[in-house]
């Protein structure tokens, strides 16, 4: 097997690798367990995300007496102030490694869900010093600092570092292990907002939230002792004993070159792999925020809007599976165009919804949009651009998907509110896929 060498810089405190134990003498390939510390990560960055923080909205809105619009503003600037600093945080992954970085993000995280569950509190001690005009917009303030910092812990950092950290001990069964993170991912997230529902009708919304922020300072114990950041610090290789010796080399695997950022950046391919996951992410989190209201304007209920997500789950998950499993032995960019496929179908099927087959093309295209999300997103870099500067890539393309999950949810609204329709937006996202799909088939590895 042809191992990629590293010259990444490694901390200068050589006892860490080792705390609590050294890796190296398990008796098993260690990877295994950083795949499930990985796993778990991505799953504590669940208050950070959207499926998360949707369930609290309500509760804000009226603990700081505002409208839906004015949260909406708030999470969508604290959104984007998280893509502008993901890029340059991705650095501290290339320098302190997954394992220091997720535990800190963990941590950060599980403070600003305290901060959170008091923000109503500490906007009110603010807004006594001020004349009482200040006060929504103290409160949209407080509100966007937070919501900045969810995001950047959780969607950004702890979810960047966990992945990473996965894609650094596994090469030729990368895809396998992503696929693995995702279908977890794709059923963890399925039962978040139920379970978040479910203590806030136990103890209140603030409540809910100081014991959230218990479970994810819970992980970063987790993370800090049974993580680990690179198999070459602990004198081990990716894949360990499941590398296949004999097996030829995959056509896209990169041999020798370390790109950096800039390098990158240069490339054809990074941009239209990074597009082909900036559209999903957006159409998929605008029709995830405007769910009901998209299915009120076709006529059909809000019991009907939220049920669309379980078939949608089951399709994701056999994609999934099916597509980490191609992604180990087929190029790149056929799986991004059945991603950017997957965008083209939802988006024509929104176009025209209603309660016939429309719906079923509605099911298909957020199956294979989110069953190719992962892996796209998270093979592309290591496998094209290699390991040494791996988070500052991973950070700058994360930055972009980022933003457009930010932009989303406002270009559907600005669309409606002007002509009525959610058409003008999702006919956008159509023409915007087809560019896409035939940017793809000439998105190879950079030599």
């Amino acid at each position: 097997m042809t191992l990629v060498s590293s010259n990444r810089r490694k901390p200068t405190w050589g006892w860490f690798d080792s705390f609590p134990f050294d890796p190296a003498r398990v008796p098993f390939f260690y990877g295994t367990v950083v795949l499930v510390c990985g796993t778990l990560g991505v799953l504590a960055s669940a208050p950070g995300q959207t499926v998360g923080v949707s369930v609290f909205t309500d509760f804000l809105i009226d603990a700081h007496e505002l409208s839906r619009s004015w949260i909406s503003f708030a999470y969508l600037a604290g959104t984007i102030g998280s893509a502008l600093m993901i890029s340059r945080a991705g650095r501290l992954y290339d320098r302190f490694g997954g394992r220091l970085v997720s535990t800190i993000s963990a941590t950060m995280l599980a403070v600003v869900l305290i901060g959170m569950s008091l923000s109503d509190r500490i906007a009110g001690a603010v807004a006594s010093l001020l004349p009482e005009s200040y006060c929504d917009a103290v409160s949209v303030v407080v509100l966007s600092v937070g919501f900045f910092a969810m995001r950047f812990f959780g969607q950004g950092m702890l979810t960047l570092s966990s992945r990473n950290m996965v894609l650094e001990w596994f090469e030729q069964r990368r895809g396998m292990a992503l696929a693995f993170i995702g279908i977890s991912i794709a059923f963890g997230f399925s039962v978040t907002p139920p379970i978040f529902e479910w203590l806030i009708q136990k103890g209140g919304w603030s409540w809910a939230w100081r014991t959230i922020a218990v479970l994810v300072a819970g992980f970063a114990v987790v993370s800090l002792c049974f993580s680990r950041s690179r198999p070459e610090e602990h004198g081990m290789l990716p894949d360990g004993p499941f590398a296949k010796e004999g097996r030829k080399a995959h056509a896209e695997t990169l041999q020798g070159r370390q790109f950096t950022l800039a390098e990158a950046r240069r490339t054809y391919s990074f941009w239209v792999l990074t597009f082909s996951v900036v559209l999903s992410g957006l159409l998929l989190t605008a029709f995830s925020f405007h769910v009901v209201s998209i299915f009120a304007d076709a006529g059909m209920s809000r019991a009907r809007a939220v049920a669309v997500f379980v078939p949608a789950a089951c399709v994701s998950v056999a994609i999934e599976f099916v597509g980490g499993w191609l992604s180990d032995f087929v190029k790149l960019k056929y799986l991004a165009m059945v991603q950017s496929a997957g965008s083209l179908t939802l988006a024509i099927a929104l176009t025209f919804l209603d309660s016939g087959a429309s719906l079923v093309f509605v099911v298909v295209g957020m199956g294979m949009m989110q069953g190719m999300f992962s892996i796209v997103s998270g093979v592309t870099w290591p496998r094209f651009f290699g390991r040494t500067h791996l988070g500052a890539i991973s950070g700058f393309s994360t930055s972009i998907v980022v933003g457009g999950t930010a932009i989303g949810p406002y270009l559907f609204s600005v669309a409606h509110d002007r002509t009525g329709s959610y058409q003008p937006a999702t006919m956008l996202c159509a023409v915007c896929a087809v560019a896409l799909i035939a940017a793809s088939s000439r998105a190879d590895r950079p030599v």
